[in-house]
Formats: C-alpha cells, sequence, structure tokens
C-alpha cells in the first residue's frame, strides 16, 4: 500500500428543507434524482483511478444531509471508494441531520464503515429549533445520540450556533446558549464545533435583515457568547485546536485538519472542491448537468497554486489552528525564513497583541481570534 495520503470529500446536496440562514450548494425535495445521483456519484469515484497512488486517510460525506438518502445507496457510495487503498486507522465521518436518523440507519453507517458521526444539532430550544427552519426537534436528537451511543458510536461531533439574530433580547440569546452548552457537554460527546451566525446573501435571514424583520446580534454580544463557550467547554475537558472547534483528547477532526495544513483531497460531486499536485479544482454546480456529464468533462474550474499562493495559504489556513504554523515548517516547504516573506505584518500583529510567538510557532491570541479574518488578510502578499 502505497502511503501518500489522501482525504477524500463526497458531496450529498439534499436536504428535507432549507434552513433560513444556509446559502450552501443544496437542493430541497428532489427525491427523484436520489438515485442517479448516486449513480452518478459512483461513476465519478471509480474514474478516478489515480487514488491508487494514495492511501485514504479520511473519507467525509457532506452536504446538504446526506442521510436523506436511502441508507444502501450510502452504503454503495462508500463501497466505491473502498476499491482504492484506505488506510486501517481512517476516519470516516458522516454529517446527519437528527430528523433523518434511526437505528436502521445509524445500524446500516456503522456497518459500512463510518466511525465519525457529525450531528447538526445547532440549538437545544425546539422554539429556537423552528425559528431558523431546522427540519428536526430536540427529541428527535436525543433519541438518535442515544441510538448511536448503543450502537457503538464513540466519536461524535455536535455542531451548533451562536449569535443568532431572531433574539431581539441579548439576555435571552446568551440564556438560550449557555442552556446549550451547559446540556451538550453533558451528554459528552467527543467533539463540539461552535460557529457565529453569519447572515449570507441569497438567504431568507438576507431577505428578513434587508426588510428589517431581523436584527442581527452586535459584535460585542457575539464575542461574549464566543468567549463563554471557550471558557465552559475548556472547562468540561474540551481543548480547543481551532478557531470554531473542540476536542476531547484524540479525538480532533482529522478530516479538517489536513485542510489546514494544506493537504491534498479529491472531492466528488456538484461543487466539490479538490486540492492535488498543487491545483485547486472545482465540479460543476448544477445537479442536472453534472449527473449527464461524463465524470471526465464535470470540471468547472481549475486554478495552479504558484509559491507566492502557497504560502499565503499556508498563512491564512494554519492560522486557523490554535497550534499556528510552525516556522521551521515553513522554510523546510518554501526556502525561505518566514520573516523574510511576511515579517510586516508578524511584527505589526504581534505588536497589536494579535499574534504571539512559542516555541518556534507563530499562533493568534485570544484577542486575534476575534478578528481572524482581519489577521489572516495581511498575509496576502
Amino acid at each position: 500500500m502505497t502511503n501518500n495520503p489522501i482525504s477524500i470529500y463526497i458531496h450529498i446536496p439534499f436536504c428535507k428543507t432549507r434552513c433560513g440562514y444556509c446559502d450552501f450548494l443544496t437542493c430541497h425535495g428532489n427525491t427523484h434524482l436520489y438515485k442517479p445521483y448516486k449513480d452518478a456519484l459512483i461513476k465519478e469515484i471509480a474514474a478516478y483511478e489515480n487514488l491508487h497512488h494514495h492511501t485514504i486517510n479520511t473519507i467525509f460525506i457532506g452536504g446538504g444531509t446526506p442521510t436523506v438518502l436511502p441508507p444502501d445507496f450510502l452504503w454503495e457510495i462508500l463501497e466505491a471508494v473502498y476499491k482504492y487503498p484506505i488506510s486501517p486507522r481512517a476516519e470516516i465521518s458522516i454529517e446527519a441531520n437528527p430528523g433523518t436518523l434511526n437505528r436502521v440507519v445509524l445500524r446500516t453507517l456503522k456497518n459500512a464503515g463510518v466511525n465519525r458521526l457529525s450531528i447538526g444539532l445547532q440549538a437545544w430550544q425546539n422554539k429556537v429549533l423552528k425559528s431558523i427552519d431546522r427540519s428536526h426537534t430536540l427529541e428527535d436528537f436525543v433519541i438518535n445520540y442515544e441510538n448511536a451511543r448503543r450502537l457503538g458510536f464513540n466519536n461524535i461531533n455536535l455542531d451548533l450556533i451562536f449569535s443568532l439574530p431572531y433574539m431581539k433580547s441579548e439576555k435571552l440569546a446568551f440564556k438560550n446558549w449557555r442552556e446549550t452548552l451547559k446540556n451538550v457537554a453533558t451528554l459528552n460527546p467527543e467533539h463540539i464545533s461552535v460557529y457565529s451566525l453569519i447572515i449570507e446573501e441569497n438567504t431568507p435571514f438576507y431577505r428578513a435583515y434587508e426588510e428589517g424583520l431581523l436584527i442581527p446580534q452586535s459584535q460585542e454580544d457575539d464575542r461574549r457568547m464566543y468567549h463563554f463557550a471557550g471558557n465552559y467547554l475548556g472547562k468540561k475537558g474540551y481543548a480547543q485546536y481551532e478557531i470554531s472547534n473542540f476536542a476531547k483528547r484524540g479525538k480532533a477532526c482529522t478530516h479538517n485538519i489536513n485542510y489546514w495544513k494544506r493537504g491534498e483531497y479529491k472531492g466528488f460531486g456538484i461543487g466539490a472542491h479538490s486540492f492535488t499536485k498543487n491545483q485547486r479544482y472545482n465540479n460543476i454546480k448544477d445537479i442536472h448537468q453534472y449527473i449527464s456529464t461524463s465524470p471526465k468533462n464535470i470540471i468547472e474550474e481549475k486554478i495552479f497554486i504558484d509559491a507566492k499562493a502557497a504560502m499565503e495559504e499556508f498563512m491564512f489556513l494554519g492560522l486557523r489552528l490554535t497550534k499556528g504554523v510552525k516556522k521551521e515548517e515553513f522554510k523546510e516547504t518554501f526556502s525561505l525564513e518566514i520573516n523574510e516573506v511576511f515579517g510586516k505584518p508578524i511584527e505589526e500583529n504581534i505588536k497589536m497583541g494579535l499574534l504571539r510567538e512559542e516555541g518556534g510557532r507563530l499562533m493568534l491570541t485570544k484577542e486575534g481570534r476575534d478578528v481572524s479574518n482581519r489577521v489572516m488578510g495581511e498575509f496576502l502578499l
């Protein structure tokens, strides 16, 4: 088996309903497309024979809501990937909406080799879930979390959203956020992801915002909720290893770390992105076109990453991790000292208290994480 590592991402665009804040490449309904899309995915996977020259370290099935597909379809998709070299310790994840799970689905996923669940809980309160157009209830989540545990899933992530804008009272928003974190931590999942809600264009939330029907949380209140999460989860045994991610020891998401460390990955499905041989490329986004097009012709855009772009990526992706970037690794990769290339933004951000250096690494400070996009933008040459 080759030890040239790669990660695999498989995009399932279908959802039962569309959440008010979602701007991902998804479609709801369209059940008649499930089988032709599954077949097209398997065709694309089978055609990418270059995978025989790699060892697959991680597989991530995301969406959309992958678990709206019949579980047998998901098994077939995974079997197509399993024809290539797979690490015996591969992390195999799937995203799931609690309302699409049951014991049969979970058992099928377990038997198909899935060893990590990423469940989109988002909030603990049914009133909150309804207001953001989630298609599940708290009861759906609790039942299926317990089912997953009984069936032997021992690596579960829960996605949560804070700074939700529909709450007119900041006091109520914070109370609900604190209650969500408290109840989630009691369940003791291995991994928790916390995301600040961003009102994206072309979403129902954005239209409501433009009409004055939706008021975002202030930056101060948003940061208050974020800092509370970090402090609270830290006390509960979760280490923050990335801007939005917390994990028990040994349970950080290997798949996502590969992205942030610029490891190679291959994406399958509509709009899926890939990074191989210093090239970034993505598939066509139209589902009908994808289904009817030969796998040889589904790439929509391809960009070669030159040395300048690679150095920029090294910084703005690596700084997402709490360990930051290793100066020696930069030198080994690019044959240049990091300060030769980025001396000015490093010096200025250290002076402002947004970056710090420790043990040969550069990392964001707590204050730096609050303005991370601004800091990372300064490493664009």
